[in-house]
């Protein structure tokens, strides 16, 4: 049977990419030297690749039981690349999504609006549309780089024809073959004896697309081109061809056509590295300059500018970020800190009164694993428990803490799959303890919390507890469906008598803004009269949380 490029391939070569860059992001930011020797390439790729799975990943939890159609999905990967990328070469990989996604959704080269599938022709396209995109978004080309890479794949699929399987295939070993001859393409790669970084992130990115199709996982590059197996930051300066900027500038943009034209002109007279991509009405803006004020004050110019990162290109620490509002901490490291992942403003107070270094969680926006690196680094310590409260970001965590460990961070991960087990970890916290011992210590108390939310049911489905309607109230414990009522406290009260048929000493209830205070001095007062060794705790979860948390130690 032909392969087809469908939503289900999307998703898997959305996952599967990410899965690549995460097992080839050490190597990838190891052969970092060109345009800047700040040796974060492979990072920027997989964080940019993060956000494009979760965008992917809410568009097919919205739908759920049905299928999202292959233009919403394409869609979704490209916006989430675009308001996620991070660095030149996420930036580029961005648009390359974007041009791929615009064929694949018929907008462009005169396809059909394809929804529910796409063929080896339409692939065809989509690849050729995207090399030819994202050299249009580079201010100056360069060859021997991620471009180059790019258009040999859609080369190498124009030349073979055949299923989407059988493009994928050869638009892989065009883009190997294309990798192998970078460093004789681009001096600064020859004389550090690496190929480009960015055209190896693309590889991988583009060997999880043939995996994605046929099943069958792809060879790693052979001829990698790696002769050194770190590049240091003394030697990557010296393949660099003079000083080059301070600075990387990276922010969103909301802009016309129009006003981005004059901003292009405004930026490449400011400095270098320029990539602009996007399009109707929201860009992702790249520059390396000396002044990044002025790099700023040109998007205020164009448009409204947000999500703007400002790093400085320091010797020995590329990683050291100033937020626009003000710098990155100075002076004496912590000993220890406490970096947590909360919803609602209510708890974040909490956590905060707490002593802990917050990331907000936002509704229908997970945090990324680079707002998980930027809170450890705000946290400035040399010591750091991260607590994710959240099942869903598990792997998210994961890879900050390695991320943060190999800028010298002791970082212990503690599994916390609900705000209300972080709340128990956090109780049991003691500073002056050894980390190990605190570290057991606040998992023993987070492992021994059971948990659950209250929620609101958004359409008939079936469930663990049997077929709710839209609007029925659900008790989850454990994240499972375990209780569906037609009213908020006569569901909590369920709920709690589930949970404490197992025992238990204390009750922590976190309620929303929508929650009215009596619901709270109901439970509480069910709790006092039916469990009489049995406290209650309630804290008020503010705006952004969940409808209710229950927590049972």
């Amino acid at each position: 049977m032909p392969q087809v490029l469908d939503v289900h391939a999307v998703r898997a070569w959305c996952a599967l990419a990410l899965e690549a860059l995460g097992r080839d992001r050490e190597e990838i930011d190891a052969i970092n030297v060109y345009p800047v020797a700040d040796g974060d390439t492979g990072t920027n790729l997989y964080l940019t690749v993060e956000s494009a799975v979760q965008a992917v990943e809410a568009v097919f939890t919205g739908l759920e039981p049905a299928p999202p159609a292959l233009p919403d999905v394409v869609h979704a990967m490209a916006h989430g690349a675009l308001i996620g990328a991070r660095g030149n070469s996420g930036t580029i990989l961005a648009q390359l999504l974007r041009g791929m996604a615009q064929v694949l959704a018929g907008e462009v080269g005169g396809e059909a609006d394809h929804s529910e599938n796409a063929d080896g022709d339409s692939l065809r396209h989509a690849l050729r549309r995207a090399a030819e995109s994202a050299r249009e978004a580079v201010a100056h080309p360069v060859e021997g780089t991620v471009l180059t890479v790019a258009a040999a794949a859609a080369d190498a699929a124009d030349a073979h024809s055949g299923d989407c399987g059988d493009v994928a295939r050869a638009a892989y070993d065009g883009a190997r073959a294309a990798l192998d001859a970078t460093p004789g393409q681009l001096a600064v790669l020859g004389r550090a004896g690496v190929v480009d970084a960015g055209g190896r992130g693309l590889v991988a990115v583009l060997g999880a697309l043939t995996e994605a199709l046929s099943g069958d996982p792809v060879a790693p590059p052979a001829g990698r081109g790696v002769h050194h197996a770190r590049v240091t930051a003394d030697q990557s300066l010296d393949c660099a061809d003079g000083e080059g900027p301070a600075f990387e500038v990276i922010y969103l943009l909301e802009a016309d056509d129009h006003a981005v034209a004059r901003l292009r002109t405004r930026l490449d007279g400011l400095g270098d590295s320029l990539v602009v991509v996007g399009g109707d009405g929201l860009w992702n803006v790249h520059v390396h300059v000396d002044d990044a004020g002025a790099a700023v004050e040109a998007g205020v110019e164009a448009g409204r500018p947000y999500r703007i990162r400002i790093t400085h290109f320091a010797v020995g620490d590329a990683h050291t970020t100033h937020p626009a509002s003000g710098s990155a901490p100075t002076g004496e490291r912590a000993q220890r800190a406490i970096v947590a992942v909360v919803p609602g403003e209510g708890l974040a107070g909490l956590y905060s009164e707490a002593g802990a270094t917050v990331v907000p969680e936002r509704p229908g926006e997970a945090p990324g694993s680079g707002e998980l690196v930027e809170a450890i680094r705000r946290a400035h310590a040399r010591e750091v428990v991260l607590l994710p409260n959240d099942a869903e970001l598990r792997h998210t965590a994961a890879a900050a803490a390695e991320q943060a460990r190999t800028e010298g961070v002791r970082v212990a991960l503690i599994p916390t799959r609900s705000a209300i087990q972080g709340i128990a970890a956090l109780a049991v916290h003691e500073q002056e303890r050894r980390f190990d011992e605190d570290v057991v210590a606040m998992t023993s108390a987070a492992g021994a919390t059971r948990y659950a939310e209250l929620a609101v049911a958004e359409r008939q489905s079936w469930t663990m507890a049997g077929i709710c309607q839209a609007g029925d109230f659900l008790g989850l414990i454990d994240g499972d469906v375990a209780v569906i009522g037609e009213e908020v406290t006569r569901t909590a009260r369920t709920t709690l008598d589930r949970m404490l048929a197992a025992g238990g000493e204390m009750v922590t209830l976190v309620l929303g803004d929508e929650v009215p205070d009596e619901v709270a001095d109901r439970l509480e007062r069910h709790v006092r009269e039916t469990y009489l060794a049995v406290d209650t705790v309630v804290y008020r979860g503010g705006r952004n949380s969940a409808l209710m948390l229950i927590g049972v130690e």
